[in-house]
């Protein structure tokens, strides 16, 4: 023990900063006389991969107000990019820069260069012209833009591998798998411009789509987006209540202020109605006539700012109603006045219906009713929404709104032409998708890629309709086999041209069915289909190479069993398919001959491969036909719409010879050339033959539903509709064509403002007893061209 306690007291041979390298554990256990040097060696250079990375510079974050970025993101992404932030995506990209750039967001302009690679991105992407901060589209940019942001700014790398995402390219330390996991689909995007007809490689597609029937999409009126224009953003954006066959009493009023506010908003683009960029004033010495006069007959005036103004002239826009004592009125969003229009003259004359429930422009002259101690200038509350005003209005002139091409609307130069490339230009909703198949700058030049290729001009490409294919008359079905001959190619046809579509519209019965008339139950009704089918099944060949849509009449079930043929509210659903189950049948069986189970029909001309079988689509009423997205639409409606006009309008005076015409924005002398039909040549009305009746009801018909931009521009009491669906009868943007199935009115094939207006009539026409049997009446048109023929064969 002596020598232990010795050793330990003696001084150690190492240096005092020296750590003992074999420490002891107990002092049972004595240090070494000669203890073990520590050896020293170099340390291991690590490899390049494994070096740290340099530390990043350090930011600190603040608290950013998104009143204090309103300004610069407002000149980055609306002045810049033509989109708009929402108040929650300004309140996402304030905190995302206060907490990634610091107090350096304003001096160094790192904020900007934030600010403009997110709305790159967005765009790229396919987003809606309005930036929701609520969905994951502008979550998984910012996700993306964060791991590549160092220092408060984007550092570039050429190894990216999300620079489709959008103009950015982030570095290597970005997980792409977590960044593409958490970025939306396109096909399940919420945004307006994204459709479900996009495809992702040109060369892909190229070997994909052989035939344009792939491109062909029917959407039924319940399948339709329901889209309301926002008054304060300018916009159209998706309704948000949840649409019901029983809805609140609230939404009746909400179908007119909507159907108010398109029309409203379609005229203030109209350059006629623009206002002048220097007073009138300074312009009275340039004009030759007064410009207090051109500025009223161009400035609308509402209904509640005639208080007070007795004896001046306005030009008023609202909806013509009945009121309780049955005189004519006229009501805006702001108040209704008593109409007089005694004197009033019909633009144009003989050319249109006025009848109550449309919206028309009058010019006049406001008149108080001082006799009347209890109908003062002073808004009341019997009648429309801000209430009656005293007096009465003296119209001069009635005549409908200005008319809106589709290229206008959506901000294309193509309007018709398949084979010209569909760019944007001016302010226009290129960025809303109308229909759910994709906007116009979204997909518009990919889908006009598309129909160049798929639709040549050295062939057509037609949709056959006939209409009133009544199945329990014999001389329909005669007729409709002399249609469906027609479109057979002989068999000695090395490249026959099938139709796209063949549609027929009802009344599938002369009678109302299921409404208790003798003869016309439901075992009649679907031996009536039945009878189609068979001769559906005549024509294999044409069967299995076009799309069959079927669209039913006031006499189809089921809303005829409660009607008995009157009018039912629309939209109207599509035939039961306990009615049409033998057609289904028959269709598939014509794809099995043709096509067979390995594909194309071998040994003869389909060798090319197999292309898209035939099918058949029972859809509403109305419903729309689309081709190729955005770059044809064909909306297809079957009413006695001319019959109900021709009840409810309201008769003019005729009108004096030797007066003068009333100026009007509806019918300026230079607009004659472009907005009218596109049959009137722009020659004299003089020189003019006279046109027989029924083309001049064909073309007060065309105008008058073109410029209401609705089906059905009636009161609900004249004609109902579901009101959360009415939006399905819109006609704003203009379709390429739009088919009334009118048996009331002739058979027509008019052009007007672009959009080729058809009505086929009723596909049989008995001449006598044995004359005329088989003889058959319908309309094609081609979607290439986008003219319409009337076709009469027998």
């Amino acid at each position: 023990m002596a020598t232990t306690n010795r050793r330990l007291d003696e001084p150690s041979a190492l240096p005092e900063s020296t750590p003992n390298p074999i420490p002891s554990s107990s002092p049972a256990f004595a240090t070494p006389a000669h203890p073990i040097l520590p050896r020293r060696t170099a340390p291991i250079p690590a490899p390049p991969a494994l070096k740290a990375a340099p530390p990043k510079p350090t930011i600190l974050p603040i608290l950013l107000p998104p009143a204090t970025l309103r300004p610069l993101a407002f000149r980055t992404f609306t002045k810049k990019h033509n989109l708009t932030l929402t108040s929650s995506a300004l309140q996402a990209l304030a905190t995302f820069i206060g907490r990634h750039c610091g107090s350096g967001w304003r001096e160094e302009g790192l904020a900007e260069r934030v600010l403009e690679e997110v709305a790159k991105s967005w765009k790229k992407g396919g987003g809606q012209v309005i930036v929701d901060g609520d969905g994951a589209a502008l979550k998984a940019i910012l996700k993306a833009i964060e791991g590549s942001m160092s220092g408060g700014r984007i550092v570039q790398s050429s190894h990216s591998a999300l620079s489709r995402q959008g103009s950015l390219v982030f570095g290597p330390d970005v997980n792409v798998e977590d960044s593409a996991a958490t970025r939306p689909p396109l096909g399940h995007n919420e945004s307006f411009g994204i459709s479900r007809l996009e495809v992702e490689d040109p060369q892909e597609e190229e070997e994909a789509y052989k035939d344009a029937r792939d491109w062909i999409q029917v959407v039924g009126a319940f399948e339709q987006p329901r889209l309301v224009y926002s008054v304060n953003k300018k916009h159209f954006e998706k309704s948000t209540s949840t649409p019901s066959l029983f809805p609140q009493p609230s939404h009746k009023t909400d179908l007119f202020r909507h159907h108010f506010h398109i029309v409203h908003q379609r005229i203030l683009r109209n350059d006629t109605f623009q206002a002048p960029s220097f007073s009138a004033n300074r312009s009275a010495s340039l004009a030759r006539t007064s410009s207090l006069s051109t500025s009223q007959t161009t400035t609308i005036t509402p209904i509640a700012n005639l208080l007070g103004r007795t004896g001046s002239t306005h030009l008023l826009l609202g909806l013509l109603t009945v009121s309780p004592t049955g005189t004519l009125a006229l009501s805006d969003l702001t108040g209704s006045i008593a109409l007089d229009l005694q004197h009033a003259r019909p633009i144009p004359e003989d050319g249109t219906y006025f009848a109550p429930g449309m919206i028309v422009l009058v010019d006049g002259t406001y008149e108080e009713d001082y006799s009347n101690p209890t109908s003062n200038s002073a808004l009341g509350n019997t009648g429309g929404i801000g209430g009656n005003i005293g007096g009465k209005f003296i119209g001069f002139s009635v005549g409908h709104p200005p008319c809106e091409r589709r290229s206008t609307t959506l901000g294309s130069t193509s309007d018709q032409d398949a084979n010209q490339a569909s760019t944007t230009t001016g302010p226009a909703f290129g960025w809303t998708d109308f229909l759910g198949l994709g906007s116009e700058r979204a997909t518009g030049a990919r889908m006009s890629r598309l129909a160049n290729r798929l639709l040549p001009t050295t062939s057509t490409h037609n949709i056959a309709i006939a209409s009133d294919l009544h199945l329990d008359v014999p001389s329909t079905l005669s007729s409709l086999r002399t249609l469906l001959k027609t479109y057979t190619p002989h068999p000695t046809d090395t490249h026959p041209n099938y139709p796209l579509a063949i549609v027929l519209m009802g009344n599938f019965s002369s009678r109302a069915s299921l409404a208790g008339v003798p003869g016309a139950g439901s075992i009649e009704y679907k031996e009536h289909f039945d009878a189609l089918a068979a001769v559906l099944a005549e024509f294999p060949e044409l069967i299995a190479h076009t799309t069959l849509v079927l669209v039913p009449g006031d006499n189809d079930a089921w809303p005829s069993a409660f009607s008995a043929g009157a009018s039912a509210p629309l939209p109207r659903k599509a035939v039961p398919t306990i009615f049409t189950s033998r057609i289904r049948r028959v269709v598939a069986e014509a794809n099995r001959e043709i096509w067979g189970t390995g594909g194309a029909k071998t040994g003869e001309k389909w060798k090319e491969g197999k292309r898209k079988e035939g099918e058949v689509v029972w859809t509403t009423n109305p419903s729309r036909l689309s081709w190729f997205g955005v770059k044809g639409e064909m909306v297809l409606f079957r009413d006695d719409v001319l019959g109900r006009l021709s009840r409810t309008a309201i008769r003019f005076g005729n009108a004096k010879e030797q007066e003068e015409q009333v100026a009007s924005p509806t019918a300026e002398p230079g607009e004659d050339d472009t907005q009218p039909m596109d049959l009137d040549p722009p020659i004299l009305r003089d020189q003019l033959e006279p046109l027989d009746p029924d083309t001049l009801t064909a073309r007060a018909l065309t105008r008058t539903l073109l410029s209401q931009s609705h089906l059905s521009p009636f009161p609900l009491s004249t004609r109902p509709l579901h009101w959360d669906y009415a939006s399905a009868l819109s006609l704003y943007p203009l379709p390429s064509a739009l088919v009334v199935a009118d048996k009331e009115a002739p058979a027509f094939v008019v052009k007007y403002s672009g959009c080729t207006v058809m009505n086929p009539g009723p596909i049989s026409e008995e001449v006598g007893r044995g004359r005329g049997h088989g003889k058959a009446r319908w309309v094609e048109f081609d979607v290439g061209s986008g003219r319409g023929l009337a076709r009469n064969e027998g």
